[in-house]
């Protein structure tokens, strides 16, 4: 029997938990390790900044292969041999003693990311659900978007009470005893990669040459104007919304904000991401779909904009701030669905998963770049004020980008 393409709400939901522990144990764990590793291993910040960006490279050169295994029907498999590695490294992690062995187990939480974070989880729910495709992946971002908010204080507290080491073999412990049997139970009955019609049934020589036809019209999809649009609108937003948050206190305190605000503002950029999203959910199919896809990347550079003004408000600089981080959070909580759906909408369905994966190198080459270059303009005497310039034009490059993909959208070939 065929799959059904019926939208089923107990998968998503079982994938979203899944998603919200991934993020938090994972992605944003390190944070919270990152001064504890320095101080009982004696590395310096850049030494230990540089294993997440290997883990970021990692994550994007598994992100093709990835892509390719979830189309052909292999979800199961990656998504749960993805959650065993994550607690396998968060484990190997809690043992390490030197640098060599740090960058080992990043590089393996790297490839563990590429599995079990959004593109996969976009990817098949796609496939499974290919008329409530971007309903699917709303939800799935509604428990994602809020893994900061549970984790960072989680994480903390175990961190306090329990150590560093013995926090990590906690997390492990969550991949083990619930991501991963989420993903096996839950992603039963793939559905089989599309095969044309006229190939269907003639034997393994027309399996052959349906998998021919497939790279073939994989090749042609990534010379098509839209996959390129589709690709700088990704990797620049990408860039933007890295970059930001790693630098979010620092940017916050060189507006002078009592501690108070300091810390505050940035836990609330969370709770307006999840905001952002349901509001979407609630409101999409009241609105022309692509024109609600082409204002939600503008709120980006709005909100970029706001804080460029922010020094010069004087008595409402609080105000002015909080304002960045409702236009920001909101729109970054969108932008989540935008960035998850416009290939699928705008290049091919039937390919998402290899199409996305083509990007994943650029994606984390500008993920572990955009801080670091926001780090490196900075200066005592003009604080970001040139990197929040550059991430300004990044952003409406991105706007521009994604408005040229919608012109002339691929059929799928």
């Amino acid at each position: 029997m065929a799959p059904s393409t019926v939208y089923s709400p107990r998968l998503v939901w079982r994938l979203s938990l899944a998603q919200l522990i991934s993020w938090g144990s994972i992605f944003y764990m390190f944070s919270l390790v990152l001064e504890p590793l320095e101080r009982d291993l004696g590395l310096s910040r850049a030494e230990v900044s540089l294993a997440f960006s290997l883990g970021l490279l990692a994550e994007g050169l598994m992100a093709y292969p990835v892509g390719r295994w979830i189309d052909q029907g292999h979800e199961r498999l990656v998504m749960t041999g993805g959650s065993l590695l994550a607690g396998l490294c968060l484990a190997l992690h809690s043992q390490v003693t030197g640098l060599a062995g740090l960058y080992v187990v990043w590089l393996g939480l790297g490839a563990a990311m590429a599995a079990v974070l959004y593109s996969p989880a976009f990817a098949l729910v796609t496939r499974r659900f290919p008329h409530d495709f971007r309903r699917a992946i709303i939800t799935l971002t509604f428990l994602g978007g809020l893994a900061s908010t549970v984790f960072i204080p989680l994480t903390s507290s175990l961190i306090n009470s329990l150590g560093w080491r013995q926090t990590l073999l906690c997390l492990a412990l969550l991949h083990w005893l619930v991501c991963a049997p989420l993903h096996a139970l839950t992603l039963k009955g793939a559905p089989a990669y599309p095969v044309p019609k006229n190939r269907a049934g003639a034997g393994a020589s027309a399996n052959a040459q349906a998998g021919q036809a497939r790279s073939a019209a994989l090749r042609q999809l990534v010379r098509t104007a839209p996959f390129l649009w589709v690709g700088v609108f990704t990797v620049t937003m990408m860039s933007v919304t890295v970059a930001i948050p790693a630098h979010m206190v620092s940017l916050l305190r060189e507006n002078h904000l009592p501690e108070t605000w300091v810390i505050a503002l940035p836990a609330a950029i969370g709770l307006a991401q999840v905001l952002g999203r349901l509001l979407l959910y609630l409101f999409e199919h009241h609105a022309d779909l692509h024109v609600v896809n082409r204002l939600i990347p503008m709120l980006i550079p709005l909100g970029v904009l706001v804080l460029l003004l922010a020094p010069f408000t004087g008595a409402w600089q609080v105000a002015v701030v909080g304002l960045f981080v409702a236009v920001y959070g909101l729109g970054n909580g969108m932008l989540t669905i935008v960035k998850g759906t416009a290939m699928a909408q705008y290049v091919s369905r039937d390919h998402v998963a290899s199409l996305n994966g083509a990007l994943g190198v650029p994606l984390a080459l500008a993920r572990a770049a955009a801080p670091l270059l926001l780090g490196v303009m900075w200066s005592p005497q003009v604080g970001y004020r040139h990197g929040l310039w550059l991430l300004l034009a990044l952003s409406v490059l991105g706007v521009l980008a994604l408005a040229l993909a919608q012109r002339h959208p691929v059929r799928d070939v």
